[in-house]
């Protein structure tokens, strides 16, 4: 099979001969082999491992993403950020714990910027009251 995983910014692998590849999305991990169904998934934050026909083993930390298999043959990753490495224990302590870090911080900064959006359309809301009326459904 053959195997590419693509970052906004690059190709981090463009590589033939893979004999098999493991992976996780929502629903947890699961493997490709050659002649796998077309197939799309939504991609969690992982690591993506994969065989190679020489006997290596390579890896990519994931940052999530989208998988695609197609015609049996042809594995795409896309992500927003991918780290390869062949240690580990590096990729899974360090990469792993910085990407769930960020995607932490992001969801607390979402809902910051959601929280002063309400609050934007609560004060405006309170100047288009008409005088005298007390709607009361925006505190």
């Amino acid at each position: 099979m053959r195997l590419r995983i693509t970052t906004p910014l690059a190709m981090l692998v463009d590589e033939e001969g893979v004999l098999s590849l493991r992976a996780e999305d929502m629903s947890g991990g699961f493997g490709i082999l050659p002649g796998h169904a077309e197939f799309l998934t939504s991609l969690v934050i992982s690591l993506v491992s994969w065989k190679l026909v020489d006997g290596g083993t390579r890896h990519c930390a994931v940052r999530g993403g989208i998988l695609t298999v197609t015609g049996g043959q042809e594995i795409g990753i896309a992500t927003r950020e991918g780290v390869l490495g062949d240690d580990l224990a590096t990729l899974h302590q360090d990469i792993l714990a910085r990407f769930q870090n960020d995607e932490e911080a992001e969801r607390v900064e979402h809902i910051a910027q959601a929280q002063l959006h309400l609050s934007a359309i609560r004060q405006i809301m309170r100047h288009l009251r008409p005088q005298g009326r007390d709607g009361g459904a925006f505190p």
